[in-house]
């Protein structure tokens, strides 16, 4: 009971880390999420655009939308095949062609005053080393990246956030650019859970060794 009485101050402040960790009725963020098509399917990238080296041939998808976590991420709508986007781009040598498919989301996704454009497709032609970033700029600039190398804007949509936290009501509730590149929820929550489990332990070992001492 003494070492529960010792631990309770440790652990209800570690249980207010946790519940300020997210706004209350946070539902997603606002972001650009990367995907790689294969096989007539897309799939979430497990990297982001500066560090993936597409060969020629390859599809590519970028769709802004709010969402959670990777397997609630919306993908880019629409058929593509690299056949059709780059019909009119040969190969040549020393380069790679790569397609590009742009879905900008719907109403309900855009920040508040912002229509999104139409979705769109291009082929970028780029050095055979280049990365999905490399191609992206060649064919869908201004781009627009934050601090931490977070793809903020395709061709100046939006025009201003940055992976954003959206509450239950659609309204922007803090920034999300911690997040990493690779786009997904916030890290709050599985932090503040480990946090409390090492506060916790922390304070229980503390708790145990006053007791040695005194006896």
């Amino acid at each position: 009971m003494t070492v529960v009485r010792r631990a309770l101050p440790v652990l209800v402040a570690a249980l207010l880390l946790l519940g300020s960790a997210g706004p209350a009725g946070a539902t997603g963020y606002r972001y650009w999420s990367f995907w790689e098509r294969t096989g007539g399917h897309w799939t979430y990238a497990t990297q982001g655009p500066a560090f993936v080296r597409p060969d020629d041939g390859a599809v590519q998808g970028f769709r802004f939308a709010v969402s959670a976590d990777s397997a609630d991420a919306s993908r880019p709508r629409g058929t593509a095949d690299f056949d059709t986007v780059c019909a009119g781009t040969p190969a040549d040598p020393g380069t790679k062609r790569v397609a590009l498919v742009l879905d900008f989301g719907t109403r309900s996704d855009a920040p508040s005053g912002e229509t999104p454009p139409a979705r769109r497709t291009a082929c970028a032609r780029v050095p055979s080393d280049a990365t999905t970033a490399d191609a992206l700029a060649a064919v869908a600039k201004p781009l627009r990246y934050d601090a931490n190398a977070l793809l903020c804007a395709i061709a100046g949509y939006p025009r201003e956030g940055c992976g954003e936290q959206v509450s239950a009501g659609g309204k922007r509730s803090g920034s999300g650019t911690d997040r990493g590149t690779g786009g997904g929820p916030s890290l709050g929550l599985p932090i503040g859970a480990g946090v409390v489990a090492l506060l916790a332990g922390a304070a229980v070992w503390q708790a145990r060794r006053r007791r040695d001492e005194s006896g």
